[in-house]
């Protein structure tokens, strides 16, 4: 069975049928979906959710898009939310430099504080990296502030880039610092060359995700995203990699449960 490691179901793009949505999830095999979250009130209505369907599970952190007006206080909520048996990531946190610069220091304070909160709980973190187009600065930030905050402080380390899609050197630094590649809808884009960088990684190292509501695969692209198109990325990727559908299914779930802890 499939599992979508990163969708934001309370979405409003998604509420008007989310039942629905949940509906063709389980039809197209998905029996496990990781919400991640972005602020406090997601989180919330995270775990709303998590009580009304079986199978779906929570995450919980500030988004770096969220920092700029973050407080302490908003943290300890975050790390209280991990206490909660249905939290089993923290994230999505990280850096991203494509939009804001202005609170770079206050993006890299919170990000530290997560990978603190992840390594002393012993959850997975779920890494939001983004770059203006050409740039790698975000990327090698984030590499260097888990491999300082690793070698400061005891606890096991590991979880996810989300949305991987290079450069190329990072996938070889993930897997130092004991991390997945994320790989969604853009496996499908032409061009993007996210299938060079699937070919290139092993099949150990990879995880299935679909970021819905947003970025949906080929040829729902542009359209609104949703966890049975998940399957759409399985399939490109068993044909990048030369191997059946089936045990992309199969190795990518085993891959998410040994990292997420799930039966």
């Amino acid at each position: 069975m499939l599992t979508d490691t990163h969708a934001h179901l309370y979405h409003a793009r998604l509420a008007p049928d989310l039942p629905e949505v949940i509906g063709r999830a389980r039809q197209a095999g998905v029996s496990r979906i990781v919400m991640p979250a972005i602020d406090l009130a997601s989180i919330g209505e995270a775990l709303g959710l998590c009580e009304q369907y079986e199978g779906l599970y929570a995450m919980a952190a500030l988004h770096p898009s969220e920092t700029g007006s973050a407080t302490t206080e908003d943290f300890s909520r975050v790390a209280a939310y991990c206490e909660d048996a249905r939290v089993v990531a923290v994230g999505e946190s990280g850096l991203d430099y494509y939009w804001d610069r202005s609170f770079d220091a206050a993006q890299q304070e919170f990000f530290r504080l997560h990978i603190r909160l992840a390594m002393e709980t012993d959850l997975p973190l779920i890494l939001h990296t983004r770059d203006r187009q050409g740039r790698d600065e975000a990327h090698r930030d984030i590499v260097r502030m888990l491999r300082e905050e690793r070698e400061a402080a005891p606890g096991r380390l590991r979880g996810i880039f989300h949305c991987f899609g290079g450069p190329a050197w990072v996938a070889e630094a993930a897997a130092e610092l004991g991390f997945l590649l994320g790989i969604g809808g853009t496996l499908t884009f032409r061009n993007a060359g996210v299938d060079a960088l699937v070919a290139a990684a092993p099949m150990e190292q990879m995880v299935l995700e679909t970021d819905a509501p947003f970025l949906a695969p080929v040829p729902h692209r542009g359209k609104r995203n949703e966890p049975a198109y998940v399957l759409r990325v399985a399939e490109k990727m068993a044909a990048v990699k030369g191997i059946s559908v089936k045990e992309v299914v199969r190795r990518t779930t085993e891959n998410a449960l040994r990292l997420f802890r799930l039966d």
